[in-house]
């Protein structure tokens, strides 16, 4: 079993980084160290000290890179991020230090490209870092790649566009079916599909959707009306007048989308919904952050509920053991 992790990088930080051969000290020999000293354990490197020239295992190294050295990734699903969950996020980096490290790939000689931690990148810059813990993968294989674009797709807090475009990225980079795809992100089949159809919207309906003034279900409802101008003109009677998605289903089915929005004397209330707590969103993000995977928090009158997404048994496994370490260990007789 690999020893403690290092001081200040987080639990469960050892299984993530695979590292080079330990280092013996330099004492005075006894019999049972001279008995271990062919097969020494293991060990992690430290982050303070300087890491100079690690040597690659198992496809992927720790390093601290330079933060001006690493350059976004063009296949970022995300496109939005709040600026005040970041401004927390670099007060906690100033104070703690960045606890988790960005994941990234090499693309020259000295510079790197984010496969996973872009939020984790900017609160850093603001944070005035100048170098910041990451793991180097290999991309020599297009699995690995694929794999670490759909595990940063799964914990982001993407809008119905970012997770469609994302998609639609996916199947067009790497050939998947949307049966393939929809099993390896854990969504149905039909899932993956319907939100890739919100792309077929004209702009200024895509835009209403990112910007949550109307909703996917709108949206494709919009999507059985053949006219683009209809479109967008019944998107814009949801608004102003309010209108669900059963209400927006009907006056499709009876070819009433081009009728004039209802007179402003008669609007429709909209049913009050509970505002999320900054302090519950700053919590979700920073567990999606320590998990590596989407995660939920709710609080109701009386209790509350944490969701933690995952897609496959191994990626529960892997989520359990982050949660406590050495709790996925068997146990000796």
């Amino acid at each position: 079993m690999v020893g403690k992790s290092p001081r200040g990088l987080g639990k469960g930080l050892g299984a993530l980084i695979p590292t080079g051969p330990a280092v013996t000290e330099t004492s005075a020999p006894s019999a049972s160290a001279i008995m271990v000293a062919p097969a020494p354990a293991p060990a992690p490197q430290p982050v303070t000290p300087q890491l100079a020239g690690p040597k690659p295992v198992a496809g992927a190294y720790f390093l601290e890179i330079p933060i001006e050295d690493i350059a976004p990734n063009p296949r970022q699903p995300r496109e939005i991020f709040s600026e005040e969950p970041l401004k927390e996020l670099a007060t906690s980096i100033r104070e703690v230090g960045l606890l988790q490290p960005v994941v990234v790939r090499a693309t020259g000689e000295e510079g790197y490209e984010l496969i996973m931690g872009e939020r984790r990148w900017r609160a850093s810059k603001l944070a005035g870092l100048s170098k910041i813990p990451a793991i180097v993968r290999s991309t020599q294989e297009d699995k690995l790649l694929l794999d670490a674009l759909i595990e940063n797709l799964q914990r982001e807090q993407l809008n119905p566009l970012e997770e469609a475009a994302a998609y639609r990225q996916l199947l067009d980079d790497f050939g998947a079916t949307h049966e393939q795809l929809a099993t390896r992100i854990g969504r149905s089949r039909s899932h993956v599909t319907n939100t890739i159809r919100l792309l077929n919207l004209p702009p200024k309906v895509q835009r209403r959707v990112s910007a949550g003034t109307i909703t996917a279900g709108h949206g494709r409802a919009l999507l059985t009306l053949d006219d683009p101008a209809a479109q967008e003109h019944l998107a814009a009677r949801i608004v102003a007048e309010l209108l669900s998605v059963r209400a927006v289903e009907e006056i499709v089915a009876v070819g009433d989308a081009m009728a004039a929005p209802a007179p402003a004397t008669t609007p429709k209330t909209p049913r009050a919904k509970p505002a999320e707590e900054p302090a519950l969103r700053h919590l979700a993000d920073r567990l999606s952050d320590r998990f590596e995977t989407r995660v939920k928090v709710d609080f109701g009158r009386r209790k509350g509920r944490i969701v933690v997404e995952f897609a496959t048994i191994d990626d529960l496994e892997r989520i359990i053991a982050t949660m406590a370490p050495g709790s996925m260990q068997p146990t000796e007789e």
